[in-house]
């Protein structure tokens, strides 16, 4: 089974190439044109064990925020993409995980439906600036896109941190190993993971 998403996305902010392989080794191939933003999609690649290529030419000129959004979405399109009917998926993930100071729990479940929970970010973060263009109050968008574009359920908790960087990076991380749980296969069961029937 191959499990592939490929988003070609224009508007007129931004030109978005994504590839996913949900099933790969974590390499990464990222350029946003925002450092600190491939940055954070090299640490998803490489903690949820995907294949990532991003190529996105957007309108930094203006700022950071529709690169990074346009960005979210094709990789939210990827993965739903790339989920196909979910036959055999374990469906629910979880992990915490720490960078130093700062501390992070993200639960996912590849539900169908599109919702997202963010919480804890300390005071001040939404208004932090990271490598000269990324503002802290993207991170909670971002997983807000993607959760309403690949139509999954995040809830990511930001228990503790101090360093805006820090805070951030451990929730992309809390993020990646979550994802890869819950996408993982599970072998014993071949079917849909829903009493439904379908997600």
């Amino acid at each position: 089974m191959t499990r592939i998403g490929r988003v070609d996305r224009e508007t007129s902010e931004s030109k978005v190439l994504i590839e996913l392989n949900l099933d790969g080794e974590g390499r990464a191939d990222i350029s946003t044109g925002v450092g600190f933003y491939d940055h954070m999609l090299n640490a998803l690649a490489k903690h949820a064990l995907l294949d990532l290529h991003v190529n996105t030419v957007g309108d930094l000129e203006i700022d950071a925020h529709h690169t990074v959004e346009d960005t979210a979405i094709g990789i939210g399109q990827a993965l739903k993409e790339a989920l196909g009917d979910k036959k055999g998926i374990r469906r629910f993930g979880d992990a915490t995980v720490p960078l130093d100071e700062a501390l992070v729990h993200c639960t996912v479940d590849l539900s169908g439906r599109p919702y997202c929970v963010h919480t804890g970010e300390p005071d001040g973060q939404v208004y932090a600036i990271i490598g000269g263009d990324y503002a802290g109050s993207l991170t909670q968008h971002v997983f807000e896109t993607l959760a309403f574009n690949a139509a999954i359920c995040i809830h990511i908790r930001v228990l503790s941190g101090r360093d805006p960087h820090h805070i951030v990076e451990a929730q992309f991380k809390a993020f990646a190993r979550a994802l890869r749980a819950a996408a993982e296969l599970d072998p014993r069961q071949p079917g849909i993971p829903s009493t439904k029937g379908a997600l």
